[in-house]
């Protein structure tokens, strides 16, 4: 069994840089609570100022709740899901925390497997190949009725959607039918009740994925997760617990400011890191660039 040279009563950031240094290899899970850090929120004044029609005919909450909410028609439907997309994938800005994250973890190797499906992995220059999106993408489209497993990307017609739409519907010809069964299109964002297309490209990252996990069932593996809440835990949390459960090197290493329940028998072998996720991210970069572990 090997040891790990972790020091205690440490700042997040100073354990954070320790263990990405020592580790053998990092499985990133990502959630929503990093892109939040990074100030792209479903709440508050992002969500007022981009959908204050919306807020005020139905009363939502926040971004999210909306754009899994049923609306009475397509055109409503596509009038609030092209202004999502524009604003969670297509102008979203790069996040600070996924460049300074990509900057530590290219120096062993990791994988990254993330809840999210917005687009900042693909800002911050992550390598693609390394990163399994397993809820979808904000920008994909897929046949509502599932009737194939192809997804399909248009921006220029997402974007007109956004700039022709009028009272809170877009023109009904610039809503997407399926090629094949001439069904509507829907975003490719995995539903609680339906689940999402699973497209060859959804499996392509799937296998990549289980690869890198059985290529490090031992050792010094970090199963590192940011940001994750307990909405979807199948799909990181519970995973992670088991993993760690399994390799005695291992260690589960949750970044959040909510305290999560973690199981007595992984205890041990877990550490808990709630600072500010943005904050210890740029301070544990900052701390492994002083050391030349990463370039400046």
């Amino acid at each position: 069994m090997s040891t790990w040279n972790i020091k205690t009563n440490t700042s997040d950031e100073e354990t954070l840089a320790e263990l990405i240094k020592e580790a053998d290899a990092v499985v990133v899970g990502i959630g929503a609570g990093m892109s939040a850090s990074d100030g792209f929120t479903y709440v508050g004044d992002r969500f007022k100022k981009n959908f204050p029609d919306f807020i005020e005919k139905y009363g939502f909450f926040d971004m999210l709740q909306a754009s899994l909410f049923d609306f009475p028609t397509t055109e409503e439907y596509w009038a609030f899901q092209s202004r999502f997309v524009k604003l969670n994938y297509l102008d979203q800005p790069v996040g600070k925390s996924y460049t300074l994250l990509r900057e530590m973890l290219e120096e062993k190797p990791y994988f990254v497997i993330t809840t999210n499906a917005d687009n900042a992995f693909y800002k911050a220059d992550y390598n693609m190949d390394k990163v399994f999106y397993y809820q979808g993408e904000y920008a994909l489209m897929q046949c509502s009725q599932f009737c194939h497993n192809d997804t399909y990307r248009d921006d220029e017609m997402m974007l007109k959607m956004v700039e022709q739409q009028e009272d809170m519907k877009v023109p009904y010809e610039l809503i997407p039918f399926c090629p094949k069964c001439n069904a509507k299109m829907e975003i490719n964002k995995r539903n609680a009740e339906k689940g999402m297309v699973e497209s060859p490209h959804f499996f392509e990252q799937k296998e990549r994925y289980e690869t890198f996990l059985n290529e490090h069932q031992t050792g010094k593996v970090i199963y590192l997760e940011i940001g994750v809440g307990y909405t979807t835990p199948q799909f990181i949390k519970h995973p992670f617990w088991r993993f760690t459960r399994n390799n005695p090197d291992a260690k589960f290493v949750t970044m959040n400011q909510k305290a999560y329940r973690i199981p007595n028998d992984i205890k041990p072998h877990s550490i808990t890191l709630t600072d500010d996720i943005q904050k210890t991210i740029v301070g544990a970069n900052q701390i492994l660039k002083e050391q030349n572990y990463v370039s400046n």
